[in-house]
């Protein structure tokens, strides 16, 4: 599977306020729908069921990490796979550190507010032209530092959120593939 950097797609939720913000990236992917059933909802669940073994360890080690600052944290995720059943990818709705901010039948926007940023990760689903199987999928990442913290706190993570989307992005493929 082929993982290309690309660019936050034109028709995104998120393209209005791209001058306003401070990181933005994008990685994209061609994945097979061959009942052409993979919606924004689907591709959204699979964001959460899709993750490898180790983004949930490096997730733990910066909960510990960060609730010592007074930043949001995941919280206990003990009914996880309860609300996972029940995710309709609605507005509002929650899962550990990510919320739904927006949804189009196309993307899905998740993301968080803190006090020292604001990030948002669109799950865009781009269909490619003449061939109904054939979709893209792009996950771009917005971050608005709110102050000196949060460039400070984005340092670290920065070369790791280079690893792990890539990587989300193989995931969901594979997942909703099957």
């Amino acid at each position: 599977m082929k993982i290309l950097k690309s660019t936050l797609p034109n028709t995104s939720i998120l393209k209005p306020d791209e001058k306003t913000f401070d990181y933005i990236d994008s990685f994209e992917s061609v994945f097979i729908d061959t009942n052409d059933d993979i919606t924004s909802t689907k591709i959204g669940k699979s964001f959460f069921m899709s993750g490898p073994k180790w983004v949930d360890t490096l997730f733990a080690f910066r909960n510990k990490l960060v609730g010592l600052f007074g930043l949001k944290t995941s919280g206990t995720m003990t009914d996880r796979q309860k609300m996972l059943d029940n995710f309709k990818g609605e507005k509002g709705e929650q899962i550990g550190l990510f919320k739904v901010l927006d949804k189009t039948t196309d993307e899905i926007i998740l993301g968080e507010d803190d006090k020292h940023l604001n990030f948002r990760v669109s799950l865009f689903v781009d269909q490619q032209s003449g061939d109904k199987t054939h979709k893209k999928l792009i996950i771009s990442t917005t971050v608005k530092f709110n102050n000196w913290f949060g460039r400070l706190y984005f340092l670290p993570v920065r070369p790791f959120h280079k690893l792990i989307v890539p990587t989300m992005l193989k995931g969901i493929i594979r997942h909703v593939e099957n």
